[in-house]
Parts: C-alpha cells; structure tokens; sequence
C-alpha cells in the first residue's frame, strides 16, 4: 500500500457524479473536518445532482443542492492519494503509487427517497472506516 501524506486527498468516482459520489465526497468531508481533501467526479457526469439524493443527505444535515456533476480527469486521478470507484468499470485510469478501492453500491438513479437511504447508510459506513483508516496512517494522526 502507497504511503499516506499529511493530509490525503480521496476521489470519488462514479458514473453520472450525481449519487453515490456525491454523497461519499460530502461525508467524508463532513466527518473529515479538513484533515482529508475530498473530491468526486464521474466518467460521464450528468447535468445535475439527483434530486431525491439531495434530499435524504438534506436529511442528515449535508447540502448537495449547489453541487454539479463534475467530469473525471486524469489530473484529479493524479492528484489523489486513493482513489474509489463505484461503478465506472474501466472508465478510471490507472496510475502506479495510487491506492485503488471499488465500493459496490447500488446507483441510485431511478431509486425512491426511501429505496437510497439504505446506499446513503452504507457509504456512511464505508466512510467512517475509511477515515479512521487514512487518519491511523497519516504522520499527523494523534
């Protein structure tokens, strides 16, 4: 596993940006407080956030409404410590010295505000996990 800096940096990738890495970018950053830098992206973004996502992470306290989909570069899988996909198949480069990870989560596209609680639920989970491990790594963790 490549060494983690300071102060990592995660990127989300999922196929539309308009779910599952929506909600993964803003947990973390959220449970993060800024000792991880967040960003999410998708392989082919849609125009805009899905609507009922935007509601049950309003739910929680998070704000998605100002949120757009943002279209996956190689700079910003570059830029990223680890990187973790949600279902963009081979639409995410590959470089060395890059931690990969595949969360499967169900796309919420088409779901019911109460059929993506549970997808909200789980990458919370996964989230928390992931920070406590990013932070046990960091030099700087206490």
């Amino acid at each position: 596993m490549p060494e983690i800096p300071e102060i990592p940096e995660v990127l989300f990738v999922c196929v539309h940006n308009a779910g599952r890495s929506q909600m993964a970018a803003a947990l973390l950053d959220r449970h993060a407080r800024g000792r991880v830098r967040v960003r999410s992206a998708g392989s082919a973004p849609a125009d805009s956030v899905n609507p009922a996502v935007v509601t049950v992470m309003a739910e929680v306290g998070v704000d998605l409404a100002g949120q757009t989909p943002t279209s996956l570069s190689d700079e910003a899988v570059r830029a990223a410590d680890v990187v973790i996909t949600m279902g963009c198949g081979d639409a995410c480069p590959i470089y060395p010295g890059k931690r990969y990870l595949d969360w499967e989560l169900t796309d919420p596209a088409g779901k019911t505000v109460e059929e993506i609680r549970p997808i909200r639920d789980t990458i919370e989970k996964y989230v928390r996990d992931l920070l406590a491990e990013l932070l046990h790594a960091s030099p700087s963790a206490p």
